[in-house]
């Protein structure tokens, strides 16, 4: 398997976490997102969204990382990341899509270029924008997660794998955690599990 990647994006963290908890052999091939090389024509034909993660997979090409990790853990059900159990399937779900959903999209970098390039707002108003929008996430999260380890219970799943990344950019971003302790000890439980430091970037 080749992942196409950037070490800070979010989406490919996710899928980086869940190869390393499936314990997937993959090849890594990395772009620069602030330079534009997944707008390159190579890239493009491998994936003409222009976006990371896409992997590559038995002549396959996956792009969308919540669909790379339906895929995955279809493919390789264990350690299962989505539950099959219906009511806690659509729990699990309705979690991962407040991050996937209302928080990264607007904050990811595209958004925030714009904001810059097309907007005219400096750093601090976009820094202002994304902390909001986290700060709107992580207060719906406070509220849904379980009193478990993790949001997967007592091991992680797909939540705890877009948790993280939200995480890790919350910290970078100086997002105020004080009011999140749950979403916050969660989120710490799983950073610090080995698959997931192995997926990790660079320190915040």
């Amino acid at each position: 398997m080749i992942l196409h990647d950037f070490s800070l994006s979010s989406a490919s963290y996710r899928v980086r976490i869940v190869l390393e908890l499936k314990e997937l052999g993959y090849q890594k091939r990395n772009y620069v997102l602030r330079a534009g090389e997944q707008r390159a024509p190579d890239y493009l034909a491998v994936n003409p969204a222009g976006l990371v993660p896409a992997l590559e997979v038995d002549g396959l090409v996956l792009g969308q990382s919540l669909a790379i990790i339906e895929y995955l853990d279809a493919l390789h059900p264990e350690p299962r990341m989505i539950p099959a159990d219906p009511l806690m399937r659509a729990r699990a779900m309705e979690m991962t899509l407040t991050i996937a959903c209302d928080v990264h999209p607007i904050n990811n970098l595209r958004v925030l270029q714009y904001l810059e390039h097309d907007m005219g707002q400096g750093k601090a108003a976009i820094d202002d924008w994304y902390r909001h929008w986290v700060a709107q996430g992580f207060t719906a999260l406070e509220g849904l997660l379980p009193d478990t380890p993790f949001a997967g219970g007592d091991a992680p799943n797909i939540v705890d794998a877009c948790l993280v990344p939200q995480m890790y950019n919350a910290r970078r971003f100086k997002v105020d955690l004080a009011p999140f302790p749950r979403v916050t000890a969660i989120a710490d439980r799983a950073a610090a599990l080995p698959a997931f430091m192995r997926a990790a970037p660079p320190p915040v």
